[in-house]
């Protein structure tokens, strides 16, 4: 599964979003997304596919970390969208002080 795939599904953006703060293991992501373990382990599935996340065994414990490295694809897409809200929100803002009620 590609990055942009993976980051499609808001509760994998809420992992990743958890997983910036620190190593997580499946129990704690699913009691902050109140989420069953079954579909906690879907979504780390895909995103360890897509090369987000590192897993990291210690002893009956998977510790889970973020790989933020394959988002530089998707942010790389992004930039040109970026830039393209970024202007049209200067017209608007420019346009507001020119015209104000």
């Amino acid at each position: 599964m590609t990055p942009y795939a993976a980051v499609a599904e808001p509760s994998r953006r809420e992992i990743l979003d958890l997983l910036r703060g620190g190593e997580r293991t499946a129990g704690d992501l699913g009691a902050h997304l109140q989420l069953s373990q079954p579909g906690v382990s879907k979504h780390l599935k895909v995103l360890r596919e897509a090369g987000l996340v590192a897993v990291r065994p210690d002893g009956k414990r998977r510790w889970y970390g973020l790989r933020a490295e394959p988002l530089a694809e998707v942010a790389g897409w992004l930039e040109p969208y970026r830039r393209h809200w970024s202007q049209r929100l200067n017209a608007l803002e420019q346009h507001l002080e020119e015209n104000p009620r």
